[in-house]
């Protein structure tokens, strides 16, 4: 197994916002908003960690168009935030998504604001995850879902170039690298389930979901 190899926690150049947002996303986005809704237990608003630059939190309304569905997004970067906002607009769902600058190690809100914690690759980003897992579980009401997506790191490096060579085949050297910083700075299933145990959840919330994510999927513990 590859050592966990850290990466910028903060995402915050010009050039590295619009090569996030450039990637082709499109695909895993719309696959986690189906997922996710299929799990909702219709509890708003939803608190969305590590944004980027919220297209997912955008799928998710393009998915689910009924009002009642609104969400907080949060980041820590800048230039991320800054085409969020653009994205929003464009999308026109400045009314359904309000966009705000947080630090995923220390959320703003209150205990149990949210219907529901939402978060797709930001774990990896956190040099020690189980902080922000433990804030995800603060700010999610009791009953609420927590649905949290992110990389799974590869067993050794040729794994980890074949999955480069796969899932990020049209893009630019950058982004290339990028994924793959993201890929040797992610948890494996073991790691991830026991910093959940911690927290009291099942390791069976926790799925590998993909051949490079994992997926905790759970009601929030009271």
């Amino acid at each position: 197994m590859l050592d966990r190899a850290l990466e910028q926690e903060v995402m915050d150049t010009p050039g590295e916002a619009r090569d996030y947002d450039a990637m082709d996303h499109s695909a895993v986005n719309h696959l986690f908003a189906a997922e996710f809704l299929a799990v909702w237990n219709r509890k708003s608003p939803v608190l969305d960690v590590g944004t980027g630059t919220a297209q997912i939190p955008i799928e998710l309304c393009r998915q689910h168009p009924a009002p009642d569905l609104s969400l907080v997004v949060i980041d820590l970067a800048d230039h991320m935030l800054a085409l969020a906002r653009t994205n929003v607009a464009r999308a026109g769902l400045t009314d359904r998504i309000s966009v705000e600058k947080a630090d995923a190690k220390r959320f703003p809100h209150a205990t149990a604001a949210f219907g529901a914690v939402i978060s797709n690759s930001i774990i990896h980003h956190i040099p020690d995850p189980s902080v922000c897992l433990a804030e995800m579980h603060r700010v999610c009401a009791p009953g609420g879902v927590l649905f949290v997506r992110d990389l799974l790191r590869p067993v050794d490096e040729p794994t980890l170039r074949h999955q480069v060579d796969t899932y990020a085949a049209g893009a630019n050297a950058h982004q290339r690298q990028m994924f793959a910083d993201s890929l040797r700075a992610a948890l494996t299933l073991a790691e991830i389930r026991e910093l959940l145990a911690r927290l009291g959840y099942a390791p069976d919330t926790v799925k590998q979901s993909s051949d490079r994510h994992w997926t905790w999927s759970a009601e929030r513990r009271g």
